[in-house]
């Protein structure tokens, strides 16, 4: 899967998430390996943006290998197991990344 494809793939499953009870959350995702990329995912106002850009504002940043991040996407992989077992990194508030990990399952 190409690093373009992924992002499609976020955009569509944050398109179909129910967001309500969510205010305000900013996570940046971090792809590793050589054709990764960083994206962000932005709840506001009731909308959920996905963009192909860093966010300096943010709540955290996950960073993952482009596989596990599928996983995840995919529900393949639990964020909690993910976390203890180094395949997903937090630099941020972890209970927000968690919060993230809710708002993206299929």
């Amino acid at each position: 899967m190409t690093f373009d494809e992924l992002l499609s793939k976020v955009r569509k499953i944050a398109s179909e998430t129910d967001i309500s009870g969510t205010d305000f959350l900013a996570v940046q995702v971090n792809i590793t390996e050589p054709d990764g990329g960083v994206f962000y995912v932005e709840v506001k106002d009731g909308k959920v943006n996905v963009e192909p850009y860093e966010y300096n504002d943010r709540n955290c940043a996950v960073t993952m290998k482009m596989a596990d991040f599928n996983k995840l996407l995919d529900g393949k992989l639990n964020p909690v197991i993910a976390f203890t077992t180094g395949k997903l990194k937090v630099d941020g508030d972890v209970g927000k990344a968690l919060e993230f990990s809710k708002l993206l399952k299929n």
